[in-house]
């Protein structure tokens, strides 16, 4: 039996069992979302609200990847994201153990809000949809302008380095 490096194996496994991630590719944010027991109702497809769970937990997820901390922001006191419109369409159900892909695309960036649209994917198929603005709002509720820099990274994620947006 051969011998294995312990730094090497810990460090595998530490890459290993880490929670699922997202990645951005082609001006799109992808993350998949496994459907467990607990996403579904009675008959065995997920519940309606659970959909914008999957897409709440990716537009986390592409605020990561894109490098904005909105905790740290959070409690620094800088305030956090409010969805504040939201439209969904449900063209098709999931499943009890679908692999699912939810695709986030930034449509607009204005100064206190983002525009994303969501898609819930099995494989080519939409089966969810959504159009959602996102504001950036103060501890007490009042809209907050983003950070320069979050703008930035929006546009990086966009693959749209104008200056004209987000002013």
């Amino acid at each position: 039996m051969p011998i294995q490096d312990p730094t090497l194996s810990d460090f595998s496994d530490a890459l290993l069992d880490q929670p699922a991630a997202g990645r951005i590719v082609d001006g799109q944010h992808r993350f998949p979302v496994r459907v467990y027991f607990e996403d579904t109702d009675l008959s065995g497809i997920v519940y309606h609200a659970n959909y914008l769970r999957y897409m709440e937990r990716a537009r986390s997820d592409m605020l990561m990847r894109a490098g904005i901390d909105q905790r740290a922001h959070q409690e620094a006191g800088g305030g956090a994201y409010a969805v504040t419109a939201l439209a969904i369409r449900y063209r098709a159900p999931a499943r009890l153990d679908d692999a699912l892909i939810i695709i986030t695309q930034l449509q607009q960036i204005r100064a206190a809000s983002v525009d994303i649209h969501q898609q819930v994917m099995l494989g080519a198929q939409i089966l969810t949809e959504a159009d959602v603005t996102a504001a950036l709002v103060s501890p007490g509720g009042r809209p907050l302008r983003q950070p320069k820099a979050w703008v930035t990274a929006f546009r990086q994620v966009m693959g749209d380095m104008r200056s004209d947006q987000g002013k």
